[in-house]
C-alpha cells in the first residue's frame, strides 16, 4: 500500500496563534488532513474534506454559522478530486471512503465519488440523520451525502487494538485498515488505523485538534481550539477519556504507532513532507531500475 497525505480544506478563523499556535496575523490556518491509500482493491479515501459542490455553491450546502466562524476558503485546489489528480491518479478509481465522522468538513466530498462505498460507524449515521440541537443541525449537512448509494455501517467489536475497541475486516477493504471508535466529538466518531510496513498509522480525526495534546504527559492546547472542542463535543467525559488514551498511546507505543489529527497544519506538513520524500525516493529507484 502507498499512502498519500492530502489537504482537502482550508479554514482561517479569527484568532491567529490563539488557534493554531504559530500564525502571526489575525487569522489562523487549519487544514482538513485526509488520506489516499493505493491498494489492490483500488483507491481508498480516509475522509474527503470539502467537495466540489461545496466550492461551487457553499450557501446551498453549508451552514452560514460555520462558514463565518471557520472562515472557509472555497478553492478547487482544496478538494480531494483536485488532490488526486495532482498525484496523477484518476478520481474514478476511488472505490472506498472510510469516514472518521460526518461533519461538514469531513464528508463534503462524498458525492464527488458516486461509485465509492462509504464506511462509517452506525451510531454516526444515526446521529447525522437525527440532527438534534443547534450544533447538530448545522454540523451535519444531509445535502452532502443524500445521493450516496453504497453505505456500510459498523458497530464496535472484535479483537482490541492497543487497548482500544476496534472494527476489523471492513467489507471490501484490506485487513490492514481498521475503524477505532473514539466517541466524544460526535456520537459515532472513529479513528482509522492503517498497518504499514513501518508500523501503524492512526488518523485520529477530531479526537484531538492540536499537536501538543499528544506526545507529552501533560496536555497543551491553544485557547481557541480548546474552546472549539468543548463547543463541538457531544460527550465531554468520553472525549477527554479517549484523548487521554491517545496521549498514552503516543507515549507508550511511539515506535509502533504514528498518529495525527484532522486540522493541525504543522502535523499535516510533517506527514506530507515525509510522503513527498518517500515518493521521490521511489521515483529514483524506478528510474534506476529502468
Amino acid at each position: 500500500m502507498r499512502i498519500h497525505h492530502l489537504n482537502c480544506g482550508c479554514m482561517c478563523p479569527i484568532g491567529g496563534a490563539l488557534f493554531d499556535g504559530f500564525s502571526r496575523g489575525l487569522t489562523a490556518c487549519l487544514v482538513c488532513h485526509c488520506l489516499l491509500i493505493e491498494t489492490n482493491q483500488g483507491l481508498v479515501l480516509i475522509d474527503t474534506g470539502f467537495g466540489q459542490r461545496d466550492i461551487q455553491a457553499p450557501l446551498s450546502r453549508l451552514s452560514p454559522f460555520f462558514m463565518n466562524l471557520n472562515r472557509i476558503k472555497f478553492e478547487q485546489k482544496y478538494t480531494a478530486v483536485a488532490a488526486i489528480e495532482q498525484l496523477g491518479l484518476n478520481p474514478r478509481d476511488v472505490r472506498h471512503i472510510v469516514l472518521t465522522h460526518l461533519d461538514f468538513d469531513h464528508a463534503g466530498g462524498l458525492e464527488d465519488f458516486p461509485e465509492a462505498t462509504v464506511h462509517v460507524m452506525l451510531s454516526e449515521i444515526e446521529a447525522a440523520r437525527e440532527r438534534h440541537g443547534f450544533v447538530s443541525s448545522r454540523r451535519y449537512r444531509p445535502g452532502q451525502w443524500d445521493e450516496v448509494k453504497n453505505w456500510k455501517y459498523y458497530s464496535a467489536g472484535g479483537e482490541p487494538w492497543f487497548g482500544f475497541e476496534a472494527v476489523r475486516n471492513l467489507e471490501g477493504l484490506p485487513p490492514e485498515i481498521l475503524l477505532i471508535p473514539l466517541v466524544g466529538h460526535t456520537r459515532g466518531h472513529a479513528g482509522i488505523a492503517i498497518e504499514t510496513s513501518e508500523g501503524w498509522l492512526l488518523h485520529a480525526g477530531d479526537a484531538y485538534f492540536y499537536r501538543h495534546e499528544i506526545g507529552s504527559p501533560k496536555r497543551v492546547c491553544t485557547p481557541g481550539l480548546r474552546a472549539y472542542q468543548s463547543f463541538m463535543e457531544v460527550d465531554r467525559k468520553a472525549r477527554l477519556s479517549n484523548q487521554d488514551k491517545l496521549r498514552a498511546l503516543s507515549l507508550d507505543h511511539s515506535s509502533e504507532v504514528r498518529l495525527f489529527c484532522s486540522h493541525d497544519a504543522i502535523e499535516f506538513k510533517t506527514f506530507a513532507d515525509q510522503d513527498n520524500s518517500q515518493l521521490q525516493k521511489d521515483n529514483l529507484r524506478s528510474t534506476a531500475s529502468n
